[in-house]
């Protein structure tokens, strides 16, 4: 097994092709052929069905695959660190951002980095914190924010930020950020929540049974946008960090008051694996991202949110 036979792999997993795939490794078809027969023989498992309509991966083609972007991804980091451009910190590095955190954070994340290393190529990864620590142990991003996971001999973390939860919804509900809204006023009004088992939903759920509470959920999504949407179509209101309206705040378009009695918080950390070395490039975007995470809450921008760091 060699590199050329995973780029082979991979391609015409792509494409679905092997001319196509030919075409984009630029080397002849029955080259492209040859490294797969090859890789077949070395694996001992048949990786593609090949029929009239295309090269379909088997399951153990879907293994492998999985594996080998993988190991081209941390080749071409390793490429890129070791010959960067003279005189500057080269590599490529992947960060893993939150849904709530994108829109604020990744603009501002990506101007400093090419302004102050103009050599690191950075890739954005966008889950929720469960999708995102099971990225980062299996080593397919290099860190990541998430929302204060359990302790965990595989990743080590750094508390940056507690911020509280608001209630979000149209003008017409008249929410307004210096008049906060208990969890009792929510009771029997139509909401629209994270699908379980979502950190944020269980926050609230906790909370509504000690409160011995009935909430009314009309509607539930695991996307953040879909949330926002249904609030915009007048299909209840919702509960999310101010992070993840601000834009829609500013235009007027929704409206929020923080959530109180209980005031419900989530600290956001950062994390990187614990056991892989944490290269200079990494090193050098975590620095910017906390430093950007850190403006933002100090500015004020990041509503009902404390800063935790140094």
């Amino acid at each position: 097994m060699d590199i050329k036979q995973l780029r082979a792999l991979v391609t015409v997993a792509e494409t679905g092709n092997v001319t196509r795939a030919a075409a984009l490794l630029n080397i002849v078809q029955p080259a492209v052929s040859r490294q797969l027969r090859l890789l077949e023989e070395d694996i001992g498992a048949v990786l593609f069905d090949r029929g009239r309509h295309g090269m379909r991966l088997t399951e153990a083609g879907q293994t492998l695959v999985e594996y080998a972007r993988r190991v081209l991804n941390e080749i071409d980091r390793a490429r890129a660190e070791i010959q960067p451009s003279r005189g500057t910190v080269g590599g490529i590095v992947t960060i893993g951002l939150l849904p709530s955190t994108c829109d604020l954070l990744s603009s501002a994340l990506v101007r400093s980095v090419a302004e102050r290393y103009p050599g690191i190529r950075i890739r954005m990864s966008m889950g929720y914190a469960g999708t995102l620590q099971a990225w980062l142990e299996a080593g397919e991003i290099d860190a990541a924010l998430l929302y204060d996971p359990k302790q965990t001999p595989s990743i080590q973390v750094q508390p940056l930020l507690e911020e509280g939860l608001w209630v979000v919804g149209l003008p017409a509900h008249g929410l307004k950020k210096d008049q906060p809204v208990s969890l009792v006023q929510l009771a029997g009004q139509p909401l629209i929540l994270p699908s379980a088992p979502h950190g944020l939903r269980s926050l609230v759920e906790h909370a509504a049974t000690l409160m011995e509470l009935q909430l009314t959920v009309v509607a539930e999504t695991n996307a953040m946008s879909v949330q926002k949407s249904l609030v915009l179509g007048g299909h209840g209101l919702t509960i999310l960090p101010t992070i993840a309206v601000v834009d829609d705040l500013a235009r007027g378009i929704l409206t929020a008051a923080p959530l109180a009695e209980p005031t419900l918080m989530r600290k956001i950390v950062l994390a990187v694996p614990a056991n892989r070395h944490t290269t200079t490039p990494v090193r050098c975007v975590v620095e910017i991202l906390v430093e950007s995470m850190k403006d933002t809450v100090h500015r004020g921008d990041w509503l009902g949110a404390r800063w935790l760091g140094d």
